[in-house]
């Protein structure tokens, strides 16, 4: 089974990029879905992340992100406790997911990990992709999210490696930048080369 790692920085297309796969039939764990969950009602970590970081929670047991957003932003010391909870948690859920993947003879899969280099998920898959686009379409499409501003922007983008980098190290780049149809192209050839590979890091050591 053929493992690919799926990244790029915020506003680089990566959701989409996700979707592309999807649509070629490749399993794809979201790595900030998973997140979601895990903080969601009844969620593994909602209570945990109150007890790091109290009156976070909602009336209904679900963590508020904007609350806690603003506790980490900012805070070097403080995002760290709340990776040093969540990374664990998300690790066990891919395990998972690669586990049932393989069950069903699955050719290949996609990680969708934001913070792949960052965190070193790299060493943990066979290839990478990078979604990509320049300085000036990543801003405006962040820019247009809600709640979003241009100070939030920048203090996500300094924890992010810079985009230059991430192409370098890529396996693959996919540039987001014009159409839709031409990123889906650009996939569509990915996934063509991709699962006719021997995968060489899935297994019962997988990310020790």
């Amino acid at each position: 089974m053929f493992v690919l790692g799926l990244t790029g920085s915020i506003g680089m297309g990566k959701t989409w990029g996700a979707h592309c796969f999807r649509l070629f039939g490749v399993p794809v764990h979201d790595a900030d879905a998973c997140v979601h969950r895990l903080m969601a009602v009844g969620g593994r970590a909602s209570q945990q992340v109150e007890r790091l970081f109290p009156k976070v929670l909602k009336s209904d047991g679900g963590v508020d992100r904007q609350k806690l957003a603003g506790y980490v932003l900012g805070d070097d010391a403080a995002l760290i406790r709340l990776e040093n909870l969540l990374h664990p948690l998300v690790h066990q859920d891919q395990r998972q997911f690669l586990q049932v993947c393989q069950r069903r003879r699955m050719a290949m899969v996609v990680l969708d990990i934001p913070l792949l280099y960052e965190t070193n998920a790299h060493t943990r898959v066979d290839a990478v992709v990078v979604m990509s686009a320049s300085r000036q379409i990543q801003r405006q499409r962040v820019l247009h999210r809600p709640g979003m501003n241009a100070h939030k922007f920048e203090a996500i983008a300094q924890r992010q490696i810079e985009n230059t980098i991430k192409c370098r190290l890529a396996d693959h780049i996919v540039t987001t930048g014009t159409t839709r149809g031409q990123s889906l192209r650009q996939i569509a050839k990915i996934v063509k080369v991709c699962k006719h590979q021997k995968g060489h890091v899935w297994g019962p050591h997988w990310g020790h």
